[in-house]
């Protein structure tokens, strides 16, 4: 039986006892839902295992008996090539916040409530938010890190997602606690997945192949495949600033200024060997004693007086600090070979610097075969087992290019409709990227949108994103930027936005969790932030309980009960964007139009139909746009029909009786009208 089938069987068992207290955001009730509900302001209150279990079975009602769900939707829908992500619309989320609500409404938030229900996010209710995902036409639900993170030298309340202590093991903290211990947090995520799969939604998963958390279950076993510092340098330990060069990227160049800096020769000094080569007997003697240890590496500190370094960027001179709560993996046995013109290669314990980061362009002479055979089937494991759809590969650009390929062909051989998208932040290396075996990019829409006076914006969709030879992510958020409701135009920048982003050409629409809701706090303040500390206090109110708060790094929860959104927005725009998919796919249709500094237009037209997007990035006035539609398309007279008019009105329609269309945009927005 299907674990989908069989949870929902143990919910059904449960219903009897269960009580209609369980408070959900209006959002996450579906339109069809038909058990007991009672309404208070904007919360439902329900029977959880009722809810749950009506949700699915409306999704049971989909099935097809012989069908198997828990398999890749492309091995479902007889999918041979990874083209579908060209015109996707995927929500992003972070389970752990994402499907995070206060239950018990007498009390703030805490993960597990005092009626024993889990406020904090798992995937039975991720689960429960497919059909608040299905409303947007979502169809790729892309999941940051889920696999078993560690919270061994946390930043925050929590790990984070990307302190990954074991790559095959599946978020224990994920599991629900209205499944009590009939379930296992590993049948969870695939009962997930199969009910995604039945709403005909895909599964992507975010994976970190480069580094693991600083007490990685691997070191147990192979404490040899990471670097290790002296534990009286573990308090300030910092990547060194080199003297003489900027905010650069290392080369073959800038290497000898790299070794020969002070700070550096410095650095090399504080790496020790690690505890198994220091005293193999000792190391298989402690192994006895603390193998099923959960704070080995308190142990291995006392004993052997070395930790793992924490990691830090391949960029020198970044002004971000280490981060203290990962680790490299060892990819090469020896040091990098540029690298031995400038060190002591025999007596020169392994060390991580911003080369040996850098491993793409400064390999080593003795590949660590067994660890990158080890990376290279830790998608295959969730492929086989969970049936995902794609994956995101985090620092990838910084693997060694055979590890690279690797890793995107064995995830290729099992599904040739398997897609990856290239954490490649810089325009021009897209094709780069679409040789690596790519299939798409995250890009930097998130950098370009906001920057509307600086022409960045409008070059980005008038130059950049229509010659890309693979798809980008179209947002203006993501999990580690500033939110866009903070820029300049605030809600209606964010409403602008959404406009563009679902017909961006050669666009992949990213619904960033919490963008709907024009969700002020960042999740993370890893990009375009120039004061990581002022951003994450000056966007809550300081009575809020979540002041503060990083969803990476605390317990988060998204302001579902917000009077402020835009989700009729997303559920208008992720309907046209369907009825419009065929002419969104060959970027050849899209033609832009240029008409001031402020205003211009996205134009969509494959001989017989088409769809025009006026555009104002002016915050303060509005512009009347004429565009004669019979330069562009031949033809002399058309049925236009707006389908997105001031953002709330809904639709409506008329002949234009010559080819002229002539409207005018309000301050900061965009419109779309289809033309037939």
């Amino acid at each position: 039986m299907p674990i989908l089938s069989e949870i929902n069987r143990y919910l059904k068992s449960k219903i009897s006892l269960g009580k209609d207290d369980y408070a959900i955001p209006k959002r996450w009730m579906p339109p069809d839902y038909t058990g007991k509900v009672k309404l208070s302001g904007r919360k439902f209150f329900v029977n959880p295992y009722e809810f749950i279990s009506n949700i699915i079975d409306n999704l049971l009602i989909n099935t097809v008996e012989e069908l198997d769900y828990s398999k890749p939707l492309s091995f479902i829908r007889n999918v041979k090539n990874p083209d579908w992500i060209r015109t996707s619309i995927v929500y992003s989320a972070h389970v752990r916040a994402t499907a995070a609500y206060v239950h018990d409404q007498t009390t703030l938030f805490v993960p597990i409530d005092e009626k024993g229900y889990t406020e904090s996010g798992t995937f039975l209710k991720m689960l429960m938010l497919i059909p608040y995902f299905s409303s947007y036409n979502v169809d790729s639900i892309y999941l940051l890190p889920i696999t078993q993170s560690s919270n061994k030298f946390k930043k925050g309340e929590v790990g984070s997602p990307y302190a990954v202590k074991n790559f095959f093991s599946v978020e224990k903290d994920y599991h629900d606690t209205l499944l009590e211990s009939e379930f296992t947090p590993d049948q969870e995520f695939a009962a997930f997945v199969e009910a995604a799969h039945i709403a005909g939604i895909r599964v992507l998963l975010d994976f970190v192949p480069r580094t693991g958390s600083r007490d990685n279950d691997l070191i147990l076993e192979h404490p040899d495949w990471f670097y290790w510092i002296d534990i009286d340098e573990m308090n300030d330990f910092a990547p060194p600033k080199v003297e003489g060069l900027g905010f650069v990227q290392p080369s073959k160049e800038n290497l000898k200024i790299v070794y020969n800096d002070e700070q550096v020769n410095n650095h090399l000094k504080k790496f020790r060997w690690d505890p198994k080569t220091q005293n193999p007997q000792k190391w298989e003697n402690f192994i006895n004693k603390n193998k099923n240890n959960p704070d080995f590496l308190d142990e291995i500190a006392k004993e052997f007086k070395v930790i793992t370094v924490p990691g830090f960027s391949d960029w020198i001179n970044d002004p971000q600090p280490a981060w203290e709560d990962v680790t490299f993996l060892r990819l090469y046995l020896s040091h990098p070979e540029e690298a031995l013109k400038y060190i002591d290669g025999a007596n020169q314990p392994p060390y991580v610097l911003f080369d040996v980061v850098k491993s793409s362009l400064f390999p080593g002479k003795e590949k660590n075969t067994e660890l990158w055979n080890l990376i290279a089937n830790i998608i295959p494991f969730y492929q086989k087992n969970f049936g995902i759809d794609g994956a995101r590969l985090d620092m990838g650009h910084a693997l060694p290019d055979e590890l690279e390929h690797e890793i995107i062909k064995r995830a290729k051989d099992y599904d040739p409709a398997f897609v990856i998208i290239a954490e490649e932040l810089n325009m021009d290396n897209h094709i780069k990227a679409k040789k690596s075996g790519y299939d798409g990019i995250l890009g930097n829409s998130w950098w370009a949108e906001p920057r509307i006076k600086e022409g960045k914006f409008k070059k980005f969709i008038s130059e950049i994103a229509p010659k890309l030879s693979l798809p980008t992510f179209a947002t203006a958020e993501t999990p580690d930027t500033p939110r866009a409701v903070t820029r300049e135009g605030k809600e209606t920048f964010s409403k602008l936005t959404a406009v563009v982003n679902t017909f961006m050409p050669n666009g992949i629409t990213f619904i960033n969790s919490g963008y709907e809701l024009f969700e002020p706090q960042p999740m993370n303040t890893g990009l375009d932030v120039d004061d990581p500390v002022e951003e994450r206090f000056k966007n809550l109110a300081s009575t809020d309980q979540f002041y503060g708060k990083l969803a990476f790094f605390d317990w988060y929860v998204l302001h579902w009960d917000t009077d402020h959104h835009m989700v009729k927005l997303l559920t208008l725009l992720g309907k046209l964007k369907e009825e419009v998919k065929d002419l969104l796919k060959n970027p050849d249709n899209y033609h832009f139009i240029d008409f001031s500094e402020d205003a211009s237009a996205m134009f969509w037209w494959n001989g017989e139909k088409g769809v025009v997007i006026p555009i104002n990035t002016n915050f303060q006035n509005p512009y009347f746009f004429d565009i004669d539609l019979g330069y562009y398309t031949w033809k002399s007279d058309h049925n236009i029909q707006t389908k997105l008019e001031n953002y709330r009105r809904g639709e409506s329609s008329w002949n234009v009786q010559d080819t002229h269309l002539r409207v005018t945009i309000n301050p900061g927005e965009a419109r779309v009208f289809f033309i037939y």
